[in-house]
């Protein structure tokens, strides 16, 4: 494959099939990185905007969330897309700036805490155990995505939310629909009414559950956030749905893509199955290297508020700009050998849950769940190999593996 033109290169990171392709994807990005670190991108379909491509440069524009913000525009959508998703005034922690972003981003922080999560532990050890013993029955080769990795992050999350486990399977179906909305596998249609009619379901969905937790409240974090008070009053209907969205769709299909991914790069690196089986203590570093090696969530939009400069080009006030953490999590110049899987890396300062006030609240779930699982299956796991091609979801936002078909054998 020849390099690709500053141009082409500029134009991958708005087209949701070069994320489906690594290869093209990370050509682009490394020629990004060399030549144009800080590049102006505008592409058919797409209000212009900045791709941000160095760590360096992804993470000054990170600390200074006084000057990028995340609103208006927090995600990379066509401007069709925009308006459609304006319309329906959706306001998640993604959407929200500081004061209001410290305020609502309290409601739930609590759940995410260590001594909550402790508490959680050994539920979510179980619930490791028995997929894998999912795995185990399988008959050694499965579709590793489809059959395991989608399904348990999905039981943790539904089941801390609130959710009733006949619904699971719905709630499956409509995040994979709203943070799938690219890949043609998953979004409902090429018709941008019909991708915001899945969006329009949960909500009504959600709608019904914050009424019955308003009601009955239960031990749950629906309830907590249906319930919540900031300066002095509860909070809306759209902010509750829209929290409820966020945290169904975000503690999901982001552990979903770690574990697969996780589970591809330990197949396809074998010396370093060997290494973390054989030393469990790593775990913790192997998780981080999944989480990087993968980068689940692929960018996220900030927008200048003053006529500024990133990495001495000058953004005006108004402009957008795309924090790519896939790009910035195979820097050069952060990372030694950055496309080395290596499950004990050291200094890991990958970007992949962003940073600063904006990190992501969950982190510490996700890794958790990584851990377990992995902890779980490596014993367990006497040898792997792929018995098919793998394919990832078309996207420029959430995703990774949507189909990982491996054979196996159990001990």
């Amino acid at each position: 494959m020849s390099a690709p033109t500053i141009h082409e290169a500029a134009a991958a990171v708005a087209d949701p099939s070069a994320y489906a392709d690594e290869d093209r994807l990370h050509a682009a990005l490394a020629r990004l990185r060399a030549s144009s670190p800080v590049a102006r991108v505008e592409t058919p379909g797409y209000n212009p905007f900045w791709a941000i491509t160095r760590h360096e440069d992804i993470m000054a524009v990170e600390r200074a969330n006084d000057v990028f913000t995340n609103s208006p525009r927090p995600v990379l959508m066509t401007a069709q897309q925009e308006e459609l998703q304006a319309a329906v005034q959706i306001r998640t922690l993604i959407h929200m700036d500081d004061p209001e972003h410290k305020k609502m981003r309290a409601v739930a922080l609590n759940w995410f805490r260590p001594k909550t999560l402790k508490t959680m532990h050994s539920r979510i050890d179980d619930l490791a155990r028995i997929y894998v013993d999912k795995l185990a029955s399988a008959g050694g080769e499965c579709d590793f995505v489809q059959e395991v990795a989608v399904n348990f992050p999905l039981y943790v999350i539904m089941s801390l939310l609130g959710v009733p486990e006949a619904d699971f399977p719905r709630m499956l179906q409509l995040t994979q629909e709203l943070v799938g909305f690219e890949d043609s596998e998953y979004a409902r249609s090429a018709d941008p009414d019909d991708q915001l009619s899945a969006l329009l379901e949960m909500f009504e969905y959600f709608t019904k559950l914050a009424a019955q937790r308003r009601e009955r409240p239960t031990d749950d974090m629906a309830s907590t956030i249906a319930n919540a008070v900031v300066d002095g009053e509860p909070l809306s209907d759209i902010d509750v749905v829209s929290y409820y969205a966020l945290i169904a769709t975000a503690g999901h299909d982001t552990t979903t893509s770690s574990i697969s991914g996780g589970m591809r790069a330990l197949v396809e690196h074998p010396g370093q199955r060997r290494r973390l089986t054989d030393d469990l203590d790593l775990l913790p570093a192997a998780a981080e290297e999944m989480i990087r090696w993968v980068t689940p969530v692929k960018a996220f939009m900030r927008t200048a508020t003053a006529d500024t400069q990133v990495g001495g080009v000058p953004i005006a006030a108004g402009d957008s700009l795309l924090l790519s953490y896939v790009s910035g999590n195979r820097d050069e110049d952060a990372f030694d050998e950055p496309f080395r899987f290596d499950v004990g890396r050291e200094m890991n300062r990958h970007v992949a849950f962003g940073f600063g006030v904006h990190f992501c609240l969950g982190a510490p779930l996700a890794r958790m769940e990584i851990c377990s699982f992995y902890n779980e299956l490596l014993p367990r796991l006497e040898s792997v190999s792929l018995a098919g091609e793998p394919e990832l979801s078309a996207t420029t936002f959430v995703g990774g593996l949507k189909h990982l078909p491996i054979r196996y054998a159990m001990r």
